[in-house]
This record gives C-alpha cells, structure tokens and sequence, in this order.
C-alpha cells in the first residue's frame, strides 16, 4: 500500500457510525462471523487455529502486539462495508472528497516562471469526478504512482490552474509526500 491508499482507507474508517468491538473475544467472533471457520480467521491472522480457538472461550486473553495489531486490521478492514461503500458513493456523485497534504510540488511551466519544486501545505476540495476516478483506480489494485497522478492532476486544476483560470500551461508534479490525509 502506498500514502494515497492508506489515506483513503484511513478515510473510509472515519466513516463509521459505530465502533468496532473492543474485547479480543469479540473481536474475533466478529471475524468468525465474516470468514466462517477458525481455520479461515487463524489463516487471515497468520496464527494457529488452535490459537484462535483460545482466544474465542477467553482462555488467551492478550495476544503479542503484532498479532493484536493483525486482528485490529482484520476487523476494521470488514467493519460496517454498506456505511462506508455509502459515503464513498455520495463522496463519489454528489460532495468530492478533501486532499490535505505537506509535499513537493514541482513545475513544467513557460520559460521565465519559476520550475523549483518546493514543500507546500494544502487543504483542497476535489470535485467528485476525481473522486470517482481515485475509488475506481484502487478497486482495481492501481499502484501508487497512478493514485498520486490523479491527485496531482485534481490539485493542479483546481488549486495551481485555479479551475481553467489561469496558468493554461502549467504541468504539477506530486512528490516527496511528508504527509497526506483524504476525508469524504
């Protein structure tokens, strides 16, 4: 996964209506819910299915952290998926989604205007057609630097082109990400 992948799954969690189950008990009876069987969760987890067994009648109540981390991914990977394929359809028609970011941006401008690339911090809402397309590329498995590119072509239009108002020529490159957080 890449920075604009995890932005937009960070993103999808924020979505949620309800918390996911706290208790490691019914953590994993939530994944026994989902995947069916102790051998499907224990293989999800990377652990053994009678460990997993164990962690179902109490009997194993605090796993190692990188195990207990798994099963936080696990659970919130599959937690509430009508809420958040909900918002990210609204997100995608109807209110865009907003891209805040501290990286480098660099230019392929007309000679006599600045092409150094600099770190900017932005805050700006992208339409909903560029959502759309964000959502589309990562149900496809879209790496990283086509996800970048579509981020970079929605901020160039909207915040350096200022929607078709000026700057026709101006080419935006989006790189070194310090940080980068989406919401819908």
């Amino acid at each position: 996964m890449g920075d604009i992948d995890d932005a937009l799954e960070r993103a999808g969690r924020e979505t949620f209506t309800r918390e996911p189950p706290k208790t490691l008990k019914g953590r994993i009876n939530f994944l026994m819910g989902k995947l069916k069987t102790t051998k499907a969760v224990a293989a999800e987890l990377g652990v053994s299915q009678r460990s997993i067994e164990r962690y179902r009648t109490g009997e194993r109540k605090t796993p190692p952290k990188a195990i207990t981390d798994r099963i936080n991914t696990a659970v919130r990977a599959r937690w509430q998926p009508v809420v958040r394929n909900r918002r990210r359809r609204e997100a995608a028609t109807r209110t865009g989604i907003t891209v805040e970011t501290r990286a480098r941006f660099g230019y392929t401008a007309p000679i006599g205007t600045t092409d150094d690339g600099r770190m900017r911090r932005l805050t700006v809402h992208l339409p909903p057609a560029y959502a759309q397309r964000l959502f589309d590329a990562q149900q496809q498995g879209t790496g990283d630097p086509e996800l970048r590119a579509i981020v970079a072509e929605g901020l160039q239009d909207i915040y350096f082109k200022d929607s078709g108002t000026r700057a026709d020529h101006l080419e935006v490159e989006f790189t070194d990400i310090d940080y980068i957080d989406v919401s819908f």
